[in-house]
Order: structure tokens, then C-alpha cells, then sequence
């Protein structure tokens, strides 16, 4: 099973719609469970997507072999990416990870349109949570 905040499946469909008919991809990343507010029920050491990183605007400079240079490899777990014109899952053009999130119109939260893959392109089953990951501040 893979964890997902609503929150985030938000921003990444607002960023994929905001995007078409180019593509977007970027690095997810994961908070344990424990560390959300509102996650209850899952074991704290569940890990959760709960982070993006903004997609870099020149990514064929940053992106070579299906790597992002520009993210730290430790940092992101998984990457989502968007379809504008193609099917639910995982192409030979897509940055790999661990878990890639797979996007494509009409840019909603529904089995045909948002899916979790492995590098492989098996799909695994997705959970959405509603949890926020707490609070947090520039001077922290």
C-alpha cells in the first residue's frame, strides 16, 4: 500500500493541469505517520508522501538517464509525473524512483486519472489521508 496526503495529490494535479499540455515532473517525498497531524490509525512508522519539490523549469539539463540532478537522491522517495497526452502509467521517458506517481486529465483524484507505480510499472494499491504534516516555519 502507498500512502499519499490529500494535500499533496492536490498540488501535484493543480501543477499538472496548470502545465497542459507540457508535461511536469517532480520529487515526492515522505514524512512518517507519526509525525501527522490526523493520521490516525496508521502504524508511526508508515511512511506518507506528504512533500514536493517544485519543478525545476529546465529539466532536460537537470535530468540525465532518468535522474534528477538537481534533488538530492536522499530526499526524494518518489516522483510524480504528468501525462498530458497518454495512458495511467509508467513510460521508458519518465524519471524513475522507489514509488512514481502517475497523473493524466481530467486532472481529478480517480482510479483512471492518479495512480502509484513501481520503477517497474506494477501498480500498487493508493491510500489518500487526510493529515497534515505539522506545522512549520522559516525560522524553525
Amino acid at each position: 500500500m502507498v500512502y499519499v496526503t490529500r494535500a499533496l495529490v492536490d498540488v501535484l494535479l493543480d501543477l499538472a493541469s496548470d502545465a497542459d499540455p507540457d508535461d511536469v515532473t517532480t520529487g515526492v517525498s515522505v514524512s512518517p505517520a507519526g509525525d501527522l497531524e490526523g493520521a490516525d490509525g496508521l502504524p508511526a512508522e508508515t511512511p506518507v508522501f506528504t512533500d514536493f519539490y517544485l519543478p525545476d523549469p529546465g529539466n532536460s539539463v537537470n535530468a540525465v538517464f532518468g535522474v534528477d540532478l538537481s534533488t538530492p537522491a536522499r530526499q526524494a522517495q518518489g516522483r510524480f509525473v504528468s501525462h498530458p497526452v497518454g495512458e495511467l502509467e509508467v513510460t521508458r521517458r519518465d524519471d524513475l524512483a522507489e514509488i512514481v506517481f502517475v497523473a493524466v486529465p481530467p486532472w481529478t483524484v480517480e482510479e483512471r486519472s492518479f495512480a502509484a507505480f513501481d520503477r517497474s510499472g506494477e501498480r500498487h494499491p493508493l491510500e489518500i489521508v487526510d493529515a497534515l504534516p505539522p506545522g512549520q516555519s522559516l525560522t524553525d
